[in-house]
């Protein structure tokens, strides 16, 4: 199918704004573009929002923690917001971390980790785990149940989700009960047939991805490490069950299915869910977008039932 009509609308939009032109551009520059489509949101009296800063071995990583209900210590998911490695932050990503708190019935937390350039890869993926691991040790002062524990990204998010979720197993810990993967980056190759069909005009381009990835990696071998390009892991086994979200028209889209194909063949419970009409980063429309409604609902019911039995409370 096409578009839909308001998928179109926000398309146009989007693609209105002064973007800086990537030959020439600085994450500066870029990022001041991004922080100026942020809305200020009205504050919430269903939920407990705080700020904290955890420790961390270059300096604290901030996250914001997002609880539906004060006074239990409940399931908690630890969310990567999206951003190419590059942009976004705690602010940009607060309505999804709203509706997904609601929806799932579970403390979010999100994690303000370092950005590129000023900060290469591995730094992301290492305060990504750093941030899960301090999360769990720490989780009766933070008011959440330690052994109710998921993690879940949009887009680059996405990506810092999955690779903290392999790299938890591989430690012997967090264990994790779940993975919600939006349109996540898994593959820096761009070498999927959806990069070929879908690499121009919608909103996320090829030449786009090309440009986060020059900010982000040290040198083309990390273009293949595992931390980095995901989809390429050779171990799947024993991570835990996962929904990845994939939008028809986004350059991203082989990838996080391909990722899908692979988890199920490791043996992983994993859904796939397509959401037809829209483009990357239309999950973050809740509440001018259907699509984005209803995927949030759903992905919120998958972590219930993960959740569903693992509780200490």
């Amino acid at each position: 199918m096409a578009l839909t009509a308001k998928a179109a609308e926000y398309l146009e939009l989007f693609n209105a704004q002064p973007w800086p032109p990537l030959a020439s551009a600085t994450a500066a520059a870029y990022r001041r573009v991004v922080d100026g489509l942020i809305t200020p949101l009205e504050a919430d009296p269903t939920l407990a929002i705080s700020d904290h800063t955890i420790p961390a071995s270059d300096g604290g990583i901030p996250i914001r923690i997002y609880r539906p209900d004060a006074a239990a210590a409940i399931p908690t998911i630890v969310f990567f917001h999206g951003g190419g490695f590059v942009a976004c932050g705690l602010d940009s990503h607060e309505g999804l971390c709203r509706a997904l708190a609601k929806a799932a019935k579970a403390a979010v937390i999100s994690v303000g980790y370092r950005l590129a350039p000023e900060h290469k890869f591995p730094a992301a993926v290492d305060d990504a785990l750093a941030a899960l691991t301090q999360i769990a040790r720490h989780g009766k002062e933070l008011g959440i149940d330690s052994a109710c524990l998921a993690v879940a990204g949009d887009s680059a998010g996405g990506n810092l989700a999955t690779v903290s979720a392999m790299r938890a197993r591989d430690a012997g810990g967090p264990a994790l009960t779940h993975q919600l993967l939006i349109y996540p980056v898994l593959d820096l190759s761009f070498s999927t047939p959806s990069y070929k069909e879908l690499g121009e005009g919608y909103f996320l381009t090829r030449e786009l991805m090309e440009w986060y990835r020059s900010q982000y990696i040290r040198s083309v071998e990390d273009i293949v490490h595992p931390w980095a390009s995901p989809l390429i892991a050779r171990d799947l086994c024993g991570l835990p069950s996962a929904t990845i979200v994939t939008a028809e028209y986004d350059p991203l889209r082989d990838e996080g299915e391909r990722y899908a194909v692979s988890l199920d063949a490791a043996g992983v419970p994993v859904q796939v869910e397509r959401v037809p009409g829209v483009f990357h980063g239309f999950v973050s429309l809740l509440g001018a977008l259907p699509e984005a409604d209803a995927i949030i609902g759903l992905a919120g019911a998958r972590l219930q039932a993960a959740f569903a039995g693992k509780s200490n409370v």
